[in-house]
């Protein structure tokens, strides 16, 4: 485990200086054992009396103000009692008996009137208040951190820990949105902390933790796949490590194979972490983000899709709030994967009939296979997609996936405002001599929509630079006609042979 508080220099800073502040990220992240950790180094100095308590038993309290404060008392008490304090430090045995709505702060007030230490506390899964409750409890936390400055005792320092970004509890709590309002303790602050996803750098200290204790390695190419496929988000880099010696109980050195078959395992069996971000794709503000990132569509401008884009981000679903793509190429191929679903169902072909004789995969087949699966049931699973801009290439991904997946892997590349979706088909097989070979296969996905000019120059250009960059000599280009004057649906899918700028000869394959 790398040292938790390392990762929030920031906030030992911040209690420090008597502040009330927001802890953000997403799930599986160590954001509670970094709390944790940070609450036994302030009791073990001796001057603060640090507890952190779960909210989340609140949760089922809904907008009932009082039963949600009766439910956080009893979860802070149970925590206290759970520390191992002395009696001195522990809340009183009868909490105030006033007003439900004052009950919260008041029950504060008198644990910081008989405590000797400064008190702080951590409250963890903050997100579980709903409604009124949280906009009650906040409210609360609000006039006794103002009634400090009037010799009022109160905790010194408090932190909310959670999904939600700073803006939700400014607004929550009295604030506005943006700027500074006195009236919300969480403006004394501009921007909350986020806990960062691990360093190439810190996954290589972790992996070799285990090298420490076990002498078992991990070869350097397999750290930085790692890496590569999970961009350092921490339960993923745990749980790739955990499926390959764990589960799959490799006992030798750990290679970059290895790390590739845990993906593909973790993938498969849907593991919680993962099944819990695929339970939000369908979420209308979480499916406004991602649709044109599969798309490659320009997002809407307006300022209601900022403040989505800000609650995906916070879910960990995508990188950054600028450059609008999925956090992870593992997130990157479950999002598609599971939005592939219905598709799935409908492909009858048998994936080992596409297997050549050589060994290799019959990439032109299934291209042709494709051609009539689409025009047979194109149409209808259009209609039925929910992200309906992005129906064609995951209804494509979909195909690939059930027909490549048995043998091979599928690397897929796509953003919003690009316009398009790189694909590469690797399929691994046995040369004449018996050794281990690649087959590489590179495609463009490009939508022809309405008002739009024919995409094939665009789309020759930007096949160009990718097969570029994998060093390929020829791919293909398969641009799906979304206008209503395209061709009947049982007359589409024609394949031409086309040169790119640079003088690549390439198959372009229209549905």
């Amino acid at each position: 485990m790398l040292p938790p508080t390392q990762r929030l220099p920031q906030a030992r800073e911040l209690i420090e200086m008597d502040r009330y502040f927001v802890l953000h990220a997403p799930r599986q992240t160590g954001k509670t054992t970094a709390l944790r950790t940070l609450a036994s180094e302030l009791n073990a100095e001796g001057d603060t009396a640090a507890l952190m308590f779960s909210c989340e038993r609140a949760k089922a309290a809904g907008d009932d103000v009082g039963w949600a404060e009766s439910l956080l008392l009893d979860s802070l008490r149970e925590a206290a009692s759970r520390s191992g304090w002395p009696e001195k430090l522990l809340p009183p045995d009868d909490w105030p008996r006033v007003t439900p709505g004052s009950r919260f702060g008041a029950a504060l007030s008198e644990w910081c009137r008989r405590c000797p230490r400064r008190l702080v506390l951590f409250f963890d899964e903050i997100d579980a208040l709903q409604g009124n409750s949280m906009v009650s409890i906040l409210s609360q936390l609000r006039d006794g951190h103002n009634a400090r400055h009037e010799g009022h005792p109160f905790p010194t320092s408090i932190v909310l820990c959670g999904l939600r970004d700073l803006r939700d509890y400014k607004v929550a709590s009295g604030g506005e949105p943006d700027g500074s309002n006195p009236a919300s303790p969480f403006n004394i602050i501009r921007k909350s902390l986020r806990l960062s996803d691990f360093t190439a750098e810190q996954i290589a200290e972790l992996y070799g933790q285990h090298t420490q204790a076990t002498g078992q390695e991990f070869t350097k190419d397999a750290v930085d796949r790692v890496f590569e496929l999970t961009q350092g988000q921490p339960w993923l880099v745990n749980a790739l490590a955990n499926e390959v010696i764990t589960e799959m109980e490799v006992s030798s050195t750990i290679n970059i194979a290895q790390v590739d078959e845990a993906k593909e395992r973790l993938i498969r069996a849907r593991a919680t972490h993962l099944d819990a971000l695929v339970a939000r794709l369908h979420d209308p503000r979480v499916e406004r983000v991602i649709e044109p990132i599969v798309a490659g569509t320009w997002p809407g401008t307006d300022t209601s899709f900022d403040d989505d884009v800000s609650y995906v981000h916070d879910l960990g679903l995508i990188r950054g709030t600028r450059e609008l793509e999925i956090a992870n190429p593992i997130y990157r191929e479950v999002l598609l994967r599971v939005l592939g679903d219905r598709t799935e169902r409908f492909v009858k072909a048998d994936p080992h009939s596409f297997i050549l004789a050589d060994g290799r995969f019959d990439l032109p087949r299934l291209l042709q296979e494709f051609v009539v699966f689409w025009r047979e049931h194109g149409e209808v699973l259009i209609r039925q997609e929910g992200y309906h801009e992005a129906a064609c290439q995951i209804i494509l991904m979909a195909f690939l996936h059930r027909l490549v997946n048995g043998g091979g892997q599928l690397d897929r590349e796509y953003a919003a405002g690009t316009k398009r979706l790189d694909v590469l088909v690797r399929w691994p097989y046995t040369g004449p001599d018996g050794e281990r070979l690649m087959q590489r296969e590179a495609m463009e996905l490009k939508v022809w929509r309405t008002n739009e000019n024919d995409p094939t120059p665009d789309g020759l250009a930007q096949l160009d630079r990718y097969l570029d960059r994998l060093t390929l000599s020829t791919g293909v280009l398969v641009i799906f006609d979304r206008r209503p004057q395209a061709p009947p649906w049982k007359e589409r899918g024609g394949f031409e042979q086309a040169t790119t700028p640079s003088g690549r000869q390439v198959t372009v394959l229209r549905v």
